[in-house]
């Protein structure tokens, strides 16, 4: 799975059949509005997935938590501090225990992990739709109806980071931004932290994977309101208060990248000729990311917001995000008191 994933997360970037499966009790009755929990199973010891109904997406999606100690014999109003892990692009939550094995990490025993899905190259955004709104509403899912259910039935308390890899970056920053209070700390992890910076490339993405490519924010000149609005770049002032991680490679073969990497395939549009990549980018993808997070560092210790930073020679590739995150972990969970 690491080898498909790595494969759509080049373009999905910018842009688990498990044993021991076993049914979980019935789902609860008097969720949130716009959300219907339809089916849970156990994956594990400590692995639940949760099926559910969304308004917000119109139609199924799954949400996956990694469940602390005592938690299946909670009592009733019991509550853990909260470790959002945002998938990238691709959207699939199976990624955090697949690819980067966060259920073996002992530290993360005495918190709640929320892992939840998002559709193919979501952004992390309530699509504009030509003006028209509708699915998919991802902010909304996560933050409207998957949230609040958390919070209701399965034990979620009010202390909250949240890390991501790749999109998953651009939207731990973005909720954070949009929603100051929400988080304490977050951590990007080659994350499209600043999309106006590059919007041909948000373009060339959705353009790769044959879908509108207006239809996530509108065209990048005309709806500039809306994009703005979304971009963390333009509000550094609401991430005061939270701890901020950023990590990105600069598009270079690097420690991590094993001998005969390929280049990334080509993406048209994703260059742009005034300013082509240099020659020894094997990563189009991670050179943008690392331009855009070096831009959100500058701009938030402009505007005197602390932020921790790790930039490094590296591609768009999981093995780096792996390693990111478990260097940012210890910084997180002292954020929520672990």
């Amino acid at each position: 799975m690491r080898v498909l994933r790595k494969a759509v997360a080049w373009v999905t970037g910018l842009l688990l059949v498990v044993p021991g499966t076993t049914a979980a009790a019935a789902p609860p009755d008097g969720a949130p509005a716009g959300i219907e929990v339809t089916g849970e199973r156990w994956i594990g010891d400590r692995l639940l997935e949760l099926t559910v109904r969304s308004k917000a997406l119109g139609g199924p999606a799954t949400v996956r938590l990694l469940t602390p100690d005592g938690w299946e014999d909670r009592a009733p109003g019991e509550r853990w501090p909260v470790l959002y892990l945002l998938a990238g692009g691709h959207g699939d939550p199976e990624a955090w225990t697949e690819d980067y094995a966060v259920d073996r990490l002992p530290h993360l025993r005495d918190v709640l992990v929320v892992m939840p899905s998002m559709p193919l190259f979501g952004f992390y955004s309530d699509w504009w739709n030509h003006g028209d709104g509708g699915a998919p509403r991802v902010e909304t899912f996560h933050l409207g109806e998957v949230r609040p259910m958390l919070e209701r039935f399965y034990g979620a308390g009010n202390g909250r980071v949240a890390a991501g890899e790749s999109q998953g970056g651009f939207g731990a920053l973005g909720y954070a931004a949009r929603h100051p209070g929400l988080f304490r700390a977050v951590a990007g992890f080659s994350g499209y932290v600043h999309p106006l910076q590059h919007p041909r490339a948000v373009r060339a993405g959705l353009d790769y994977l044959g879908m509108d490519p207006l239809a996530l924010w509108g065209d990048p000149v005309a709806q500039r309101r809306i994009w703005q609005a979304h971009d963390p770049y333009y509000r550094p002032d609401r991430l005061r208060g939270v701890a901020v991680h950023l990590a990105s490679g600069d598009g270079r073969a690097g420690a991590l990248d094993p001998p005969g990497t390929e280049p990334d395939p080509h993406v048209p549009g994703l260059e742009d000729p005034e300013n082509p990549f240099p020659k020894d980018v094997l990563s189009p993808t991670e050179a943008i990311m690392g331009a855009e997070n070096r831009a959100m560092a500058a701009r938030l210790r402009a505007h005197g917001v602390p932020v921790t930073t790790h930039f490094y020679r590296g591609t768009h590739s999981p093995p780096y995000w792996e390693r990111e995150l478990r260097s940012a972990l210890p910084a997180l969970l002292r954020n929520l008191g672990r």
